[in-house]
């Protein structure tokens, strides 16, 4: 019977010592085979401090005194040691089924996001993570990993890192994951308790201005439905995924106007969103109810190229994508004296602290516009 020490890399240059068996042994508590006993004992892989070795080289010392105990016992036939461990729980197995089931909660952009955490805990971890081995040192080793890591976009190149912001948001879902463990009792406390998130930071948001606006209205577009649905956007605010999945029966022609009553995708929370008479226009003719208003509307890079071309025609150089007309609706309205409390409701925005993101840009307008004018004195 072999019993040998043997170490596993976990991440973040750390790594798990546990105990081989050959052949495997049975288990007296479930009557598998089993061929490791993982000893819940790490090392540093890469120890860059006194403090550091010497964790090492005590863990190394308890570690073989372990491994010295096992081999009397297995000589004697005496597997006890089983009975004192307690069947290891697969957390990347539940985070997987958790991420699949995402979609039936929420929606599919929340479904793949994680579904992208997932993958990522997945390399992370060397395709093996189990419940004991999350400590607060391995929350702290994956939060760093995702600030560096590269993106699994396979449109993107290979070297393309994470966007931050799409680091913090994974972060949080980890964390949220965690939390979710200890309601099914997967875990027993929290070792992301300590663990600070990571701060979003403000990004440059892309938005015409009206003069654009108005240029894109008048010049084609290789693509009328996508004309329609970028200017449908401007003047709603609606995001991609909404215009895309907009039906015949959420748009309602009444008497005070015309207006959306639809499911946001994103939060699948239900809004009534009044429009405007052009927006209507834009529309065009009612059809059957259960029809899509834009059934061409399918993201693809092909498509975002014509986008960028129909900007080419209308003047405007710069990088634009279908989000900029969500930001170019809350910019305009700022700049024309409407509240911010009411752009966050037609936005759909639960916290009015996302729609204040685009008073700075308007106050930066403002300090671009009065700057304009000067003499000398």
């Amino acid at each position: 019977m072999g019993v040998t020490l043997r170490e596993k890399p976990i991440g973040d240059e750390r790594v798990s010592l546990y105990i081989d068996f050959y052949p495997a042994i049975k288990s007296p508590v479930t009557g598998k085979d089993t061929r490791r006993e993982f000893l819940g004992l790490h090392l540093f892989g890469n120890p860059k401090s006194k403090l550091e070795r010497e964790h090492n080289k005590k863990t190394r010392e308890l570690a073989e005194n372990i491994h010295a105990q096992r081999k009397l016992e297995v000589q004697a036939g005496n597997y006890g040691f089983l009975t004192k461990k307690v069947e290891r729980a697969d957390f990347l197995a539940w985070f997987k089924k958790q991420a699949e089931t995402e979609k039936q909660k929420r929606s599919i952009n929340s479904r793949n996001n994680w579904m992208s955490v997932y993958q990522h805990l997945n390399l992370y971890t060397n395709g093996e993570l189990f419940v004991d081995e999350i400590t607060e040192d391995f929350c702290k080793g994956f939060r760093n990993y995702l600030t560096t890591a590269k993106s699994l976009n396979v449109t993107r190149s290979v070297n393309t890192k994470i966007a931050y912001n799409s680091a913090v948001g994974y972060f949080t879902i980890f964390k949220t994951a965690l939390s979710r463990a200890i309601d099914a009792k997967i875990l027993t406390t929290n070792p992301a308790q300590r663990v600070k998130r990571l701060t979003r930071k403000d990004t440059q948001r892309e938005f015409l201005s009206l003069t654009e606006l108005q240029a894109l209205a008048k010049v084609d577009c290789d693509l009328p439905y996508l004309k329609r649905a970028g200017l449908f956007s401007a003047l709603t605010g609606l995001r991609y995924s909404d215009v895309s999945k907009l039906i015949w029966g959420e748009v309602r022609d009444e008497e005070n106007g015309p207006s959306l009553r639809y499911r946001q995708q994103k939060t699948d929370q239900e809004e009534t969103l009044p429009i405007n008479e052009t927006a209507r226009t834009i529309l065009g003719e009612r059809r059957n109810d259960t029809d899509k208003v834009f059934p061409e509307l399918l993201y693809s890079s092909w498509q975002n190229q014509k986008l960028q071309q129909w900007c080419m025609r209308a003047g405007i150089t710069r990088t634009i994508t279908f989000h900029a007309f969500r930001h170019t609706f809350a910019t305009l309205q700022l700049q024309n004296g409407t509240d911010i409390y009411t752009i966050a409701k037609m936005m759909g925005h639960a916290n009015v602290a996302t729609t204040q993101i685009y008073t700075k840009v308007v106050n930066d307008l403002k300090r671009k516009a009065a700057d304009r004018i000067s003499i000398d004195i």
